[in-house]
């Protein structure tokens, strides 16, 4: 069974010892996306805003879903890592305007996440 990395250009460079995505081939294909977070293409600029860091990490996901052949629709699972509980309308917000009518298992965990800056960290499954 294929495991194949994605590692898009058009994101951040990964982390030492990570990538963004593996994706798992056989009858059926799983994409597994590591947690994102909303850093720009240079892995070094983020917007200070919930929002804007949420866009930008669901635009990431999208990125590396089309690197699989695949889009928001085969989306399976989301687990969305918020940095504040006031955060979660605007995650709802975000859920719909990505996802449509697709309607993926989630879970949200609110924590202390790894920089003070984030204020969100998505990661997901999709199949087709």
């Amino acid at each position: 069974m294929p495991v194949i990395k994605h590692n898009p250009e058009a994101l951040f460079p990964p982390y030492r010892n990570y990538s963004h995505a593996v994706e798992i081939k056989g009858d059926s294909t799983l994409l597994i996306i590591s947690g994102l977070n909303g850093y720009l293409k240079d892995g070094e600029t983020m917007p200070d805003s919930f929002e804007e860091q949420g866009d930008i990490i669901w635009q990431h996901i999208g990125t590396i879903l089309k690197s699989a052949g695949m889009d928001y629709q085969n989306l399976v699972s989301i687990r969305t890592y918020l940095a504040d509980p006031s955060f979660d309308e605007a995650n709802v917000q975000l859920r719909i305007k990505y996802l449509g009518d697709n309607k993926p298992a989630s879970t949200v965990i609110c924590c202390q996440l790894l920089d003070n800056k984030w204020k969100l960290e998505v990661e997901a499954m999709a199949a087709k």
